[in-house]
């Protein structure tokens, strides 16, 4: 699966048990009638993925949905959801455009009047 949004949070890399379990989150601002905060995990070498980006920056990230199941103490089931990314990646924008030439305006050109219907096919073969 796979989100896109413009990242409105980076957190920094948490570091959890003796095992050195790694985890980073980072929040994405969809694009739509009603935009909607998503907090997205990356964990282990993960992590480093998102070094390369910066807040406002619009990115699409691909995402595995995960679950468990928790019994508390008092013998009640609990179930959590998480949304882990695996890959992050930025979006075109208006700025990625900025590397072409500009087009100029329709009225710089001028229109063609002396087409002459014989001459219309210059193709060689």
């Amino acid at each position: 699966m796979e989100i896109q949004g413009r990242i409105k949070l980076i957190g920094e890399t948490k570091e959890y048990g003796a095992n050195g379990f790694r985890k980073r989150e980072i929040v994405i601002t969809t694009e739509e009638q009603y935009p909607q905060h998503i907090l997205v995990e990356f964990i282990q070498d993960k992590t480093d993925l998102l070094n390369a980006y910066e807040i406002g920056q619009e990115v699409k990230i691909s995402i595995n949905l995960k679950g468990r199941e928790w019994v508390n103490p008092q013998g009640e089931t609990k179930y959590f959801n998480s949304i882990q990314g695996w890959r992050i990646e930025q979006l075109q924008n208006e700025e990625g455009a900025a590397d072409l030439p500009p087009v100029p305006p329709m009225e710089a050109f001028e229109p063609v009047n002396d087409l002459n219907k014989d001459d219309h096919d210059d193709l060689p073969f």
